[in-house]
């Protein structure tokens, strides 16, 4: 069947067996059946996502967009990744969680939505299930999976055209993702957090201060303190120059302390009271894992 799962709308197919040695068919170049670099306990997410025990993190292969500055840039763009059944995704879900992950967390998951549907049905985490994404999606996937995610950890990158055609080849980006976050609050409702501190339920909004890009952040905070006030707002300083962003100066160079204070102080200005700012001093390096297959494969005595 024509894949239309994401706004590129492309129709390919993609019923192929992934091949690491070259580039197949659709935008995002993948197949039907998810492919996964790595899983594992992860500890870079937001305090109420990773906790002390870690996010049970899935990091799937192959993207809708075209960011030219990812710092996972070795999934969105590369071939790294290994090919599993919705059978084996759903026991990853397990052992994740045996490994005490607070949550389940599904990361660049919707090209494979109908895959993550079918592995949900095999099991359900008994923790939280969240859906970790860049925003661009369409209402249709994500409606398609309510009832099944408990948190959206969604990108709003950028507000202006110009700056979603320059940094993810995506013009109509704000225009998708505003749709898109819209429908992600709607099925959590406000944010629920336990007793130990780690959120249950609710939306948590991520914008990456980009260098030389202030201005874009003001919009797209503008947007989300009107459009979503009972999301939560992750304001990211950890900008890395990755990908090929050495041929889009000034994403070709770090943030400065200067630009994140101006950013710090305008959704402070704007009101926003839940959510997390970054130390500047922790930023400029990504946590970026190995994707070197960990946790994907299950050998014949049970050991990954």
């Amino acid at each position: 069947m024509p894949c239309t799962l994401c706004p590129r709308a492309c129709r390919a197919s993609r019923k192929f067996p992934f091949d690491p040695e070259k580039r197949q068919g659709g935008f995002c170049g993948m197949p039907t059946a998810p492919v996964v670099a790595r899983a594992a306990l992860h500890f870079g997410e937001e305090p109420v996502i990773s906790g002390e025990r870690g996010s049970g993190a899935i990091f799937f292969s192959g993207c809708a967009l075209k960011c030219v500055f990812c710092q996972n840039f070795e999934l969105s763009r590369g071939r790294q990744g290994i090919e599993i059944t919705t059978a084996r995704l759903a026991e990853i879900f397990r052992e994740l969680e045996e490994q005490g992950a607070h949550n389940i967390n599904l990361v660049n998951p919707g090209h494979y939505a109908p895959a993550i549907r079918e592995a949900l049905a095999l099991y359900r985490p008994r923790v939280p299930v969240v859906w970790n994404s860049s925003g661009y999606e369409t209402v249709e996937s994500l409606r398609a999976m309510d009832g099944l995610i408990d948190i959206y950890l969604p990108d709003m990158k950028y507000v202006s055209e110009e700056a979603g055609a320059r940094c993810s080849a995506a013009p109509d980006y704000f225009r998708v993702a505003s749709k898109a976050l819209r429908e992600m609050l709607r099925q959590t409702g406000p944010a629920e957090i336990g007793p130990d501190g780690m959120m249950r339920r609710g939306t948590i909004v991520r914008h990456l201060v980009l260098p030389g890009m202030v201005g874009e952040t003001r919009k797209a905070l503008v947007w989300i303190r009107r459009a979503l006030p009972d999301a939560w707002l992750s304001l990211m300083a950890q900008y890395t120059p990755c990908g090929d962003a050495r041929l889009y100066p000034p994403l070709d160079r770090p943030l400065t302390l200067e630009e994140y204070e101006e950013a710090t102080a305008c959704a402070e200005e704007l009101g926003f009271e839940n959510g997390f700012f970054q130390e500047m001093e922790a930023s400029g390096v990504a946590e970026i894992p190995a994707f070197d297959g960990t946790g994907v494969l299950r050998s014949a005595q049970g050991k990954r």
